[in-house]
């Protein structure tokens, strides 16, 4: 059960459609970014709603159950890992929100973004929020989302890719994952522009 009777805010503009983008697997050494836009309706509160990073597993998947079926339009997106290769990161995780923008079935008048960084996108305006996704309850939703779809997606990769633990890290730089890739090597969904093994100089990692 959710703990929290705390609500996020659930509007910037009140006069506005706002849309509240967010991504997940940014720091992942495999497996693509994956991006969510949400218009939740204005004035719109759920208990529980945060940040999908202070939320386990089944808080978020209860949780997003509830913002599709109420959110006005939702939409989730991704980028392969050879796109963030081609382009580095930050830019594939705005290309994935726009991506996701893309696949509304409305068309929000703001967009609130997580974090500090975005690139126009038509010519809809937008706001930069850090640590948004605690305050604003679409960001918040599309963090769920984007956290939950690319959760599923590395889970099934593991099916394929069993010796990286994808099921446990979801790509992430843990030990295990990065033993992994010693012993058995990279794989066509790791990021090839990213530091997957410590450097040599640098104490054994797989010792601790």
């Amino acid at each position: 059960m959710l703990q929290t009777n705390n609500y996020l805010k659930s509007h910037r503009n009140k006069s506005l459609v706002e849309c509240g983008c967010d991504e997940a697997g940014r720091g992942c050494l495999a497996g693509p970014v994956f991006a969510a836009a949400v218009i939740l309706p204005r004035g719109y509160k759920l208990k529980g709603l945060n940040d999908s990073k202070q939320l386990n597993a089944e808080q978020r998947l209860y949780l997003r159950e509830r913002i599709e079926a109420d959110s006005l339009s939702f939409a989730v997106a991704r980028l392969s890992n050879i796109h963030i290769d081609k382009y580095n990161i930050l830019r594939a995780a705005i290309k994935a929100m726009h991506k996701a923008i893309d696949g509304l079935n409305m068309r929000p008048q703001h967009i609130l973004v997580d974090g500090n960084r975005f690139n126009p996108y038509q010519d809809i305006p937008f706001t930069c929020i850090i640590k948004g996704d605690g305050i604003y309850a679409s960001i918040a939703a599309a963090s769920i989302l984007a956290k939950t779809y690319r959760d599923e997606y590395m889970e099934k990769l593991h099916h394929t890719y069993p010796m990286y633990n994808w099921t446990s890290n979801k790509g992430y730089p843990t030990t295990d994952h990065r033993r992994a890739i010693a012993e058995h090597g990279s794989c066509k969904f790791h990021r090839m522009t990213f530091k997957l093994l410590p450097d040599p100089i640098q104490p054994s990692l797989f010792d601790q």
